[in-house]
């Protein structure tokens, strides 16, 4: 073998080596980067979730008691508005299946039918039609 062909070979591995080397401290360096963004953003979930958490108490809970109370006043209000009650046999059992049967209470009132707006007593309603 000619000098100038060791010397190539010698030359090609110093710059694999150099390049082997290159690649190992890039892989450090990547792995630092990795580590640094890591920590800032663990460090910046902490700060939001603290901010959040603060101003959710600041500014949510006034609206959220404001809210409750609304409820508690509606609740005394929805007595008067209109709600479904079905037929069953220990209330209007005539009505049960019935097309006719309305079962809406308005106002504390029960609305049975157009025919018979307070139910029917017996267990069998003249006006009783399948649905």
């Amino acid at each position: 073998m000619e000098k100038w062909q060791k010397d190539l070979i010698d030359m090609i591995e110093a710059v694999a080596g150099e390049v082997e080397n290159f690649f190992l401290d890039m892989g450090e360096v990547v792995d630092a980067f990795f580590e640094l963004t890591e920590e800032i953003t663990e460090q910046m979930q902490t700060t939001i979730v603290t901010e959040v958490d603060q101003y959710l108490h600041e500014w949510a809970e006034p609206i959220l008691e404001a809210y409750w109370e609304m409820e508690e006043a509606m609740t005394e209000v929805d007595a008067g508005f209109p709600y479904a009650e079905e037929a069953t046999a220990a209330k209007n059992p005539a009505c049960i299946g019935c097309r006719n049967y309305h079962g809406q209470v308005y106002g504390g009132n029960l609305l049975v039918c157009g025919m018979h707006p307070h139910g029917w007593d017996d267990l069998s309603c003249p006006d009783w039609e399948k649905e």
